[in-house]
């Protein structure tokens, strides 16, 4: 009897999961053909970042590899494809590079550049924070105290590990304007930082007894 029951209840499971089917036909059929394609289409956009960046990475060690003093214009012209092409690893490279080898003179452009990176470049937030430090490096000598404040700040008002090194480029170039008074500010803020970086916060203690004692 108790086998009879089973095989009964086993019958109708069987039977209700076929009338499912039968039912919903179309909706599991589209529900897997939408599987499918999202499938493919992760897979093919995967790829597609991993042939692009590969692209861009050819392109880049090309560039670099060939340089020299005959070729700056067109070195600085391909370089800033790459920078406009937005890629987080190639594009602050191919900056760095414009930089250090003098091929873009005019700050207006450089800096523009460095907005590309900074505002529309997906970049992981420590790296974006090293961006906008090195751009602080570039304006110091030439910028006036608000100009290189509105760089620094989104640094100095965060827990950033970059920040100690925006407090004590503020505190340089004060003292480098005889402001020593708010030069000793930016040194005092960086020993009081309970996670500062340990050579920045040795050299700011040197500087404060050494220049800044009185």
């Amino acid at each position: 009897m108790e086998e009879d029951i089973t095989i009964i209840n086993s019958n109708t499971r069987n039977e209700k999961i076929r009338n499912f089917f039968i039912n919903n036909k179309n909706k599991i059929i589209l529900s897997t053909i939408i599987l499918i394609v999202f499938l493919i289409g992760v897979y093919g956009f995967d790829s597609y970042k991993t042939n692009k960046k590969k692209e861009i990475s050819n392109k880049f060690n090309s560039i670099t590899l060939t340089f020299s003093e005959n070729t700056k214009n067109s070195t600085a012209q391909k370089l800033i494809e790459i920078i406009n092409e937005k890629d987080p690893t190639y594009s602050p490279l191919s900056l760095y590079f414009i930089i250090d080898n003098k091929l873009v003179s005019n700050l207006s452009e450089i800096n523009s550049y460095f907005d590309i990176l900074v505002e529309k470049t997906p970049l992981e937030r420590e790296m974006k924070n090293l961006i906008i430090y090195k751009k602080a490096l570039f304006n110091a000598d030439q910028a006036q105290e608000s100009d290189l404040l509105n760089i620094l700040n989104p640094l100095i008002n965060s827990e950033s590990v970059w920040k100690s090194h925006a407090l004590y480029l503020m505190a340089e170039y004060f003292y480098s304007k005889d402001q020593k008074q708010k030069s000793k500010e930016f040194f005092n803020q960086i020993i009081s930082l309970e996670n500062t970086n340990s050579d920045i916060k040795l050299q700011a203690e040197k500087r404060l007894n050494r220049d800044l004692s009185e």
